[in-house]
């Protein structure tokens, strides 16, 4: 067994280069039949049954099931029962995590911000925290008339705006007084909260709730709901929601269903970014340091 170790620690193997040929003896073949199926069904809409993944690996159907119980069983592979097809799962976005790291959050939140609006009829907005505000960087408009005055790029200031305040909470107290401490070059206004420290028992509750539902506060007649987007880390990097005429809604609407769907639109988009699905949907694991 030493000597075998030592045989391996003594070459160099270029393992990124498929045309280099291998010692067999260190190839594991489930290990292969495995990554085989991740990489079958990583083509653009593909999905398989049982069948069809046994006869692409020229295994038997049983030998094909446990490959896909154990990768299911990772979260590598998902199994919908009612089309009885296998897809590639969450989890395999974990093992990109060098790609997501680059991979524009823009592009990801994208769809979910249209179907995010499609559900609700109201404009979805993607937005990220730029020291004390707020920047839009994504914009679904609502197919109402009436719509926000919003527009991508538009910053706001994040303590009185609902997707100012969600990412406000993913920081620590220390570094929301930091952010807010007053500059005598450079006065800035806290208004409506009569300080820091009443602005932090509003971003606490914000923190609790994991959620930040408004209505006609920073914009007279609008109403909005907000939630945060994680990434594969976990951390907060971004935030999604919704914007209603206020006169068109009511506290129930804001707290019920369009608060569970915007809830449901920023999970999803974290899922996509690589968060583990074992991870909790609301609150915040760590603190987000203000983006200048």
């Amino acid at each position: 067994m030493a000597s075998d170790v030592s045989e391996i620690e003594s070459q160099s193997i270029a393992v990124s280069d498929a045309d280099q040929p291998a010692d067999e003896r260190y190839l594991v073949p489930a290990l292969i039949r495995g990554l085989k199926i991740l990489s079958t069904l990583s083509d653009e809409s593909s999905k398989l049954t049982l069948s069809e993944v046994a006869a692409s690996l020229g295994v038997t159907r049983s030998s094909a099931y446990r490959l896909l119980y154990t990768l299911g069983h990772l979260g590598f592979v998902e199994y919908d029962a009612r089309t009885k097809n296998y897809a590639l799962g969450p989890q395999v976005l974990t093992l990109g995590y060098g790609y997501l790291a680059s991979r524009d959050i823009i592009d990801v939140a994208t769809p979910h911000l249209v179907r995010l609006r499609d559900r609700t009829g109201w404009s979805a907005h993607l937005g990220e925290l730029h020291g004390r505000e707020v920047v839009y960087l994504a914009r679904v408009a609502t197919r109402r008339p009436i719509a926000s005055t919003v527009h991508v790029g538009t910053r706001l200031p994040a303590h009185v705006t609902t997707m100012g305040r969600i990412l406000l909470s993913a920081m620590s107290d220390r570094d929301i007084r930091e952010l807010y401490h007053d500059d005598i070059t450079k006065p800035f206004s806290l208004k409506p909260f009569a300080g820091v420290e009443e602005l932090l028992e509003r971003i606490g509750a914000d923190r609790a709730n994991g959620v930040v539902v408004q209505n006609a506060g920073y914009e007279p007649g609008i109403a909005s709901v907000a939630a945060p987007i994680h990434d594969v880390t976990d951390r907060v990097v971004a935030a999604i929601n919704v914007s209603a005429i206020a006169l068109y809604t009511s506290e129930d609407e804001l707290d019920g269903p369009l608060k569970t769907e915007v809830l449901t639109a920023a999970a999803a988009i974290s899922r996509d970014l690589g968060q583990r699905v074992t991870a909790p949907s609301l609150g915040f694991n760590g603190a987000m340091s203000a983006r200048s």
